[in-house]
């Protein structure tokens, strides 16, 4: 099963869900296509007129650029994902966003999906292998729910 993790750039989350059998869908892999795309002149700092126009399905011509080109750049994992795992409250080390207004409005977009989600808040390193042991649950649920 496809499995987006949010923060869509953790190396983390990503890692458990390959660990469990599914694909994670995450941001690295959008970006590593565009690296190797000879279209795109500074990889992956440019926007394209495609990143826009998937991104205008989903938000206002009004919102401010840097929203767009965000949600334009994570629509693709949106429409691959099966399932999500979001993590709350996570550290900056954990896996960023780097826009609130974006992240919020992207999480709100996963939840919309209807797909299976599952959301866990980040409480520390003392709390970290309760974390880790309800993802797992979590994605053998989804192994299970895939077998049958």
């Amino acid at each position: 099963m496809k499995v987006l993790v949010y923060p869509p750039n953790s190396l983390i989350l990503s890692d458990l869900v390959e660990r469990a059998g599914h694909e994670p869908v995450v941001l690295m892999k959008e970006i590593g296509e565009r690296v190797r795309d000879a279209e795109i002149d500074a990889p992956p700092l440019n926007i394209t007129e495609e990143d826009l126009k998937r991104a205008l399905r989903y938000v206002s011509v009004e919102e401010p650029a840097g929203l767009k080109g965000r949600i334009g750049i994570l629509v693709p994992l949106l429409e691959k994902a099966e399932a999500a795992i979001i993590v709350e409250n996570a550290p900056p080390t954990f896996g960023c966003m780097g826009c609130a207004v974006a992240d919020e409005y992207f999480k709100f977009l996963i939840k919309k999906k209807g797909i299976p989600v599952l959301e866990v808040r980040y409480e520390g390193e003392e709390k970290i292998e309760e974390l880790v042991s309800e993802i797992m649950g979590f994605l053998s649920e989804l192994k299970q729910r895939e077998a049958s």
